[in-house]
This record gives C-alpha cells, structure tokens and sequence, in this order.
C-alpha cells in the first residue's frame, strides 16, 4: 500500500475528540488571524509603530504564551484535568477578542495581544498532552498532523477574511476585529461539548506539585535533545508579521498584504498531516532535516531583488518547512516524555521555543530597521544552517531519535 492512500485510510482511525481539538484550533485560529493577519500594518500604518515596535510585540506576545505553557502543562498533569485548563485558555482568548477593537493606542493593542496570547499559553501544552493521550501510540504522528493541519486551515482562512472584509469594507480596520469575535466562542463551545478527556489510568502515578524538582529529572536525555533542537528552529524562524511585512514592500496593497500568511498557511495545512503520518513506523528526523533546507530556501527567496514573485516563492517554501516540521516536533516531545508527564514536558518544550521565538523576533526587528529586509531573512538562513547542523548531531549523539518509530 502506498503512502497516500495509508495516511487518507488512518483518517478514519483517529479519534473523535482529536478531532474535535483540531476544529477548535481551526476556528479559535480563524479569530485569532483575522486580527493577527491586519496587526503589524494597523501598527505600521495607522498608529506609526516601527519595525522594532513590531519585533518587540510580536516576541514578547508569543514568549509570553509559551513561558505560561510550563505552567499549564505541569498543573494539567497534576491535576489530570487536562480539557478544564484547555477550556480556561481558550474562554480567556474568547474574552479578549473585544479589547482588540476597543484599543485606541498602541499600548492598548499590546495589553490585548499580551492578555490573548496569555489565554493560548494556559491552552497550549494541556490540548496537546491531551492529544497525545487520545491517540493510539501507531497514529500518534498522523494525530499531531491533523490537529496541526486543521489548525493552519484556520490559518488561512481568517487573513482570507480579513482581506475580504477589509475591500468590502474599504479598509475598516475595527469592523474586522468585531467580525472576527465570533469564531472564538463557537470555538469554546464545540470544546465544552464534544471533546471528552479519558480517565488517568491506575497504572500512572500522579505527579509531585507541578515543576517539582523531581519530577523535572525524570525527563529522559531524549526530551532534552528534542527540545533544544527545537529551539534553534525557533531562531531561526522568527515571526510570521515579517512575512506580511515583506508582501507590502513587494508592492501589495495594504488590504492584500495578508495573502502573504493566506499563501503560507495553504501550503502549511496541505503538508503537516501527511507529513505527520509519513513518520508513524518511519524516521522522524528525516523530514526535519528536509524542512530546514526548505526554510533556508525560503530565506533565500524573500531576500532576493526580484519583487512579488520572488516573495511568493519564499513564503510557499516556508509554508513547506512549517508543514514538515511543527506537528513532528511536537510528535517527538509524545514519543519521549512519560505520559504522566506529558504536560510538563510540552510546557518545558514550549517554554524554551517562545524565549527563542521571542529573540528571534526582537532580532528581526532591529536587523530590518538598522540594515533592511536582506538582512533579516540573511540572518534567518543562517540560524538555519546551525539548526541543520545541531540536528546532525543529535541524530549521532541519539541514533534512536532517527530510527523508524515503533509503536
């Protein structure tokens, strides 16, 4: 049987409620990016924001998200109520959607970029221990990858809004972020009622207070790696708002500019499930390793001179290279991390990603400021480089990390 129809026929295998998680982060995500998608040129252009302004909000917004993940994830496994922190993380993002609206000032916008991303942070590492925990370990790859996928959907489908929107309303910047309230409490809802979290089994002992120092040295060698490999990825790819950035200074309109992410997440959702499912009972490292020559491709084409073509070129490559390598990264810290612990471990994984997202982004900022686009996506490339070549390494420091993964 060939790869295709085996992933398409392990459709039907994957849980109910993994699916159910993967329609909540798509349309929690369709909120989220119909705001997120118009942000930095709303920064930009109406409330005069510069590059460095939109590195700082943007990195300090998703490190916030991932430092709260450590927390939720370890109080999920010691509570083992994993869908009760999920559905507190994703009723706060719901509340928040107004204040984006309402804000009059830059500082307004970034208390409400904070307090949302606050709310994705106490969701994150309990919804993705608890995929882990609804999925078989054989499918385990195919699961990340249809949440993940589902989730891009989401991706896509809110800049596609927001540009809609935004003609026909003549560039109303409020009326979208009022519009796209409503996604985020059907979201909530389709959580509260389908998703149901099974029963710790007896056979899993509960952990010590979370972040116990015990329990911390009970995460294998294995995690470790996984996680710090994870964090060279996340340097080198800094914030999506620069890809946005970059569409504008090709020449698109301000009302289009957002088909930079609408471009990127369609190639995104098209490749993280069967790129998720290709590994279950194969190498997992294989795919991370073509990912970052996608990335460094990408790179290379956003900072060519060759105008829209040549960002269009970039920003599919680095649809690509999400598509292979987030849900899998995320697959690994499951395959590693002792169930009881999962949450920890997902907050830990996190954690250490947001503070890399976080410099990155600041990085990016400053570099596009002081030297321009070139640099930036140079730079980019370079840390890619390094993540290629640590991911070498782990490979021959763990070769278990590279074999084909048994259930």
């Amino acid at each position: 049987m060939t790869v295709l129809p085996s992933a398409l026929q392990n459709l039907r295998r994957i849980p109910e409620g993994v699916w159910a998680l993967g329609f909540v982060s798509l349309l929690m995500d369709v909120s989220s990016e119909m705001i997120h998608a118009l942000l930095p040129v709303y920064l930009v252009t109406t409330l005069g924001a510069s590059m460095t302004a939109v590195g700082v909000i943007e990195g300090v917004a998703e490190s916030t998200a991932s430092i709260v993940k450590i927390f939720s994830g370890a109080l999920s496994d010691w509570l083992g109520r994993r869908k009760l922190l999920a559905l507190i993380g994703y009723g706060l993002a719901a509340l928040t959607k107004p204040a984006f609206p309402l804000a009059q000032d830059i500082g307004a916008l970034v208390a409400a970029r904070f307090i949302d991303r606050l709310g994705k942070g106490i969701r994150g590492a309990p919804r993705d221990a608890l995929v882990a925990d609804l999925a078989p370990a054989e499918l385990r790859g195919a699961a990340f990858g249809l949440r993940q996928s589902l989730d891009t959907i989401g991706a896509f489908i809110g800049p596609a809004l927001a540009i809609l929107l935004m003609w026909r309303s003549h560039d109303d910047f409020k009326l979208v972020f009022w519009i796209a309230v409503l996604p985020s409490f059907l979201a909530v809802a389709l959580l509260l009622v389908a998703v149901r979290e099974p029963a710790r089994t007896k056979d899993l002992r509960k952990p010590r207070f979370p972040l116990h120092v015990d329990e911390l040295k009970r995460l294998s060698k294995l995690f470790w790696l996984v996680t710090a490999t994870a964090a060279l990825f996340s340097l080198a790819r800094f914030s999506e708002a620069f890809l946005i950035l970059r569409a504008r200074d090709a020449g698109l309109p301000i009302a289009l500019s957002p088909l930079a992410l609408v471009a990127m997440n369609v190639v995104y959702a098209l490749s993280a499930y069967p790129a998720g499912a290709f590994t279950d009972g194969r190498s997992r490292l294989a795919p991370l390793a073509a990912g970052l020559l996608l990335l460094i491709g990408a790179d290379i084409a956003l900072a060519s001179p060759y105008g829209a073509l040549a960002v269009a070129l970039g920003v599919a490559l680095w649809g690509l290279h999400m598509g292979l390598t987030q849900g899998l990264l995320a697959t690994l810290v499951a395959d590693v991390a002792a169930p009881e612990l999962r949450g920890t471990a997902f907050g830990l994984f996190n954690l250490v990603g947001g503070l890399a997202t976080l410099l990155a982004s600041l990085l990016a900022g400053a570099l596009w400021d002081s030297y321009g686009a070139v640099a930036t996506f140079l730079a980019s490339g370079g840390f890619a480089l390094l993540a290629l070549a640590a991911l070498a390494l782990t490979h021959r420091a763990a070769p278990a990390l590279g074999a084909p993964h048994r259930a």
